[in-house]
């Protein structure tokens, strides 16, 4: 049975993509949610997370506040590294034990795990397949810009900031070029699954 992890840059599409495979029955894993899971109260990097950054980002409540971890962290790759060598082996583990529960309870179908940092994470040995959604620079440009409302020079800098298209396609079984309509899409999708399911056996 497969577990697939999908990835892909900022405006590629690829929530667009675990959206219509889900519909097509597919059980989803959201990493970004799964990350979050792993810093709450109790959880297993809760303590070092504050440990590392101070207790002024727990909140009354005694949850860690992820504005003030964010203001922490954003724009300064030495505290992200820190955040990062923390919470992501936590969420390897947190994914690795989601997708063997999910198999526990009866689930047969390719389990997809929605991932935009798999590659940077090291996240490749979860997986059977890796699937990258890529789309062309002026899409995605101008899917940021309405979905976001950022300019074009600020899409830019996030593009830069991520690693490319190019260096994930090296880790990719799969790539879905995402250039056209959402019923083209759609429809492509349609034959990706398909193939998938026989592929799980």
């Amino acid at each position: 049975m497969l577990t697939i992890g999908l990835t892909g840059g900022i405006g590629s599409g690829k929530s667009t993509v675990t959206q219509i495979i889900g519909e097509f029955g597919a059980p989803i894993l959201d990493a970004d949610k799964v990350a979050h899971t792993t810093y709450a109260p109790g959880a297993p990097a809760y303590d070092a997370v504050i440990a590392a950054f101070g207790a002024d980002i727990v909140a009354a409540d005694r949850t860690i506040d992820r504005k003030k971890l964010g203001a922490i962290v954003f724009g300064k790759p030495e505290q992200l590294n820190k955040l990062t060598s923390i919470v992501w082996p936590a969420t390897f583990e947190s994914i690795r034990r989601n997708v063997a529960d999910l198999r526990a309870s009866g689930a047969k179908l390719p389990i997809v795990v929605e991932a935009a940092i798999l590659i940077e994470a090291n996240w490749q040995p979860l997986f059977d397949e890796i699937w990258l959604v890529r789309a062309p620079r002026e899409q995605v440009v101008a899917r940021i810009e309405s979905q976001r409302g950022l300019k074009p020079s600020e899409t830019e800098a996030r593009i830069r900031a991520q690693l490319s298209d190019e260096e994930r396609g090296k880790q990719a079984t799969l790539i879905i070029e995402n250039n056209g309509s959402i019923e083209e899409l759609h429809e492509l999708l349609k034959e990706v699954w398909a193939e998938a399911l026989k592929r799980n056996g």
